[in-house]
């Protein structure tokens, strides 16, 4: 229910469909910022949440990659309206889209490196 009323405030339906037009600057308008904010946050502890639900997370420090997708969609969502990437205005979907990857990447590394110091603690 909470994802359908953020899916409305922010025009999701409407900044997707205009996006895949190639519409960014239309979609950017459309884009209720406010809440779309929120979003990302939302939408990564509802798949950690089913994730974990379905039997996944049994690693230590897992929802990490979840955690810091959900921080960079965030920074993508903030700087989607004048960030440009090679000169292509990718706006609010199409930038916080690509963020997910970094997100992902720091999120592994930090899992490995914190893991890495917690087993070299307890072997001493």
């Amino acid at each position: 229910m909470l994802e359908f009323v953020f899916n409305v405030q922010v025009n999701f339906n409407e900044i997707i469909i205009l996006s895949f037009h190639g519409d960014i600057e239309k979609a950017i308008v459309q884009a209720d910022y406010q809440w779309l904010m929120f979003y990302p946050c939302l939408y990564f502890f509802a798949i950690w949440d089913a994730w974990k639900d379905a039997g996944g997370g049994k690693d230590r420090y897992s929802f990490l990659l979840f955690v810091f997708s959900a921080y960079f969609v965030t920074v993508g969502c903030i700087y989607s309206s004048n960030f440009k990437l090679f000169g292509v205005l990718l706006g609010p979907v199409w930038l916080p889209m690509l963020c997910v990857i970094s997100g992902i990447i720091v999120g592994l590394f930090l899992k490995i490196f914190i893991k890495g110091q917690y087993d070299q603690r307890v072997r001493k």
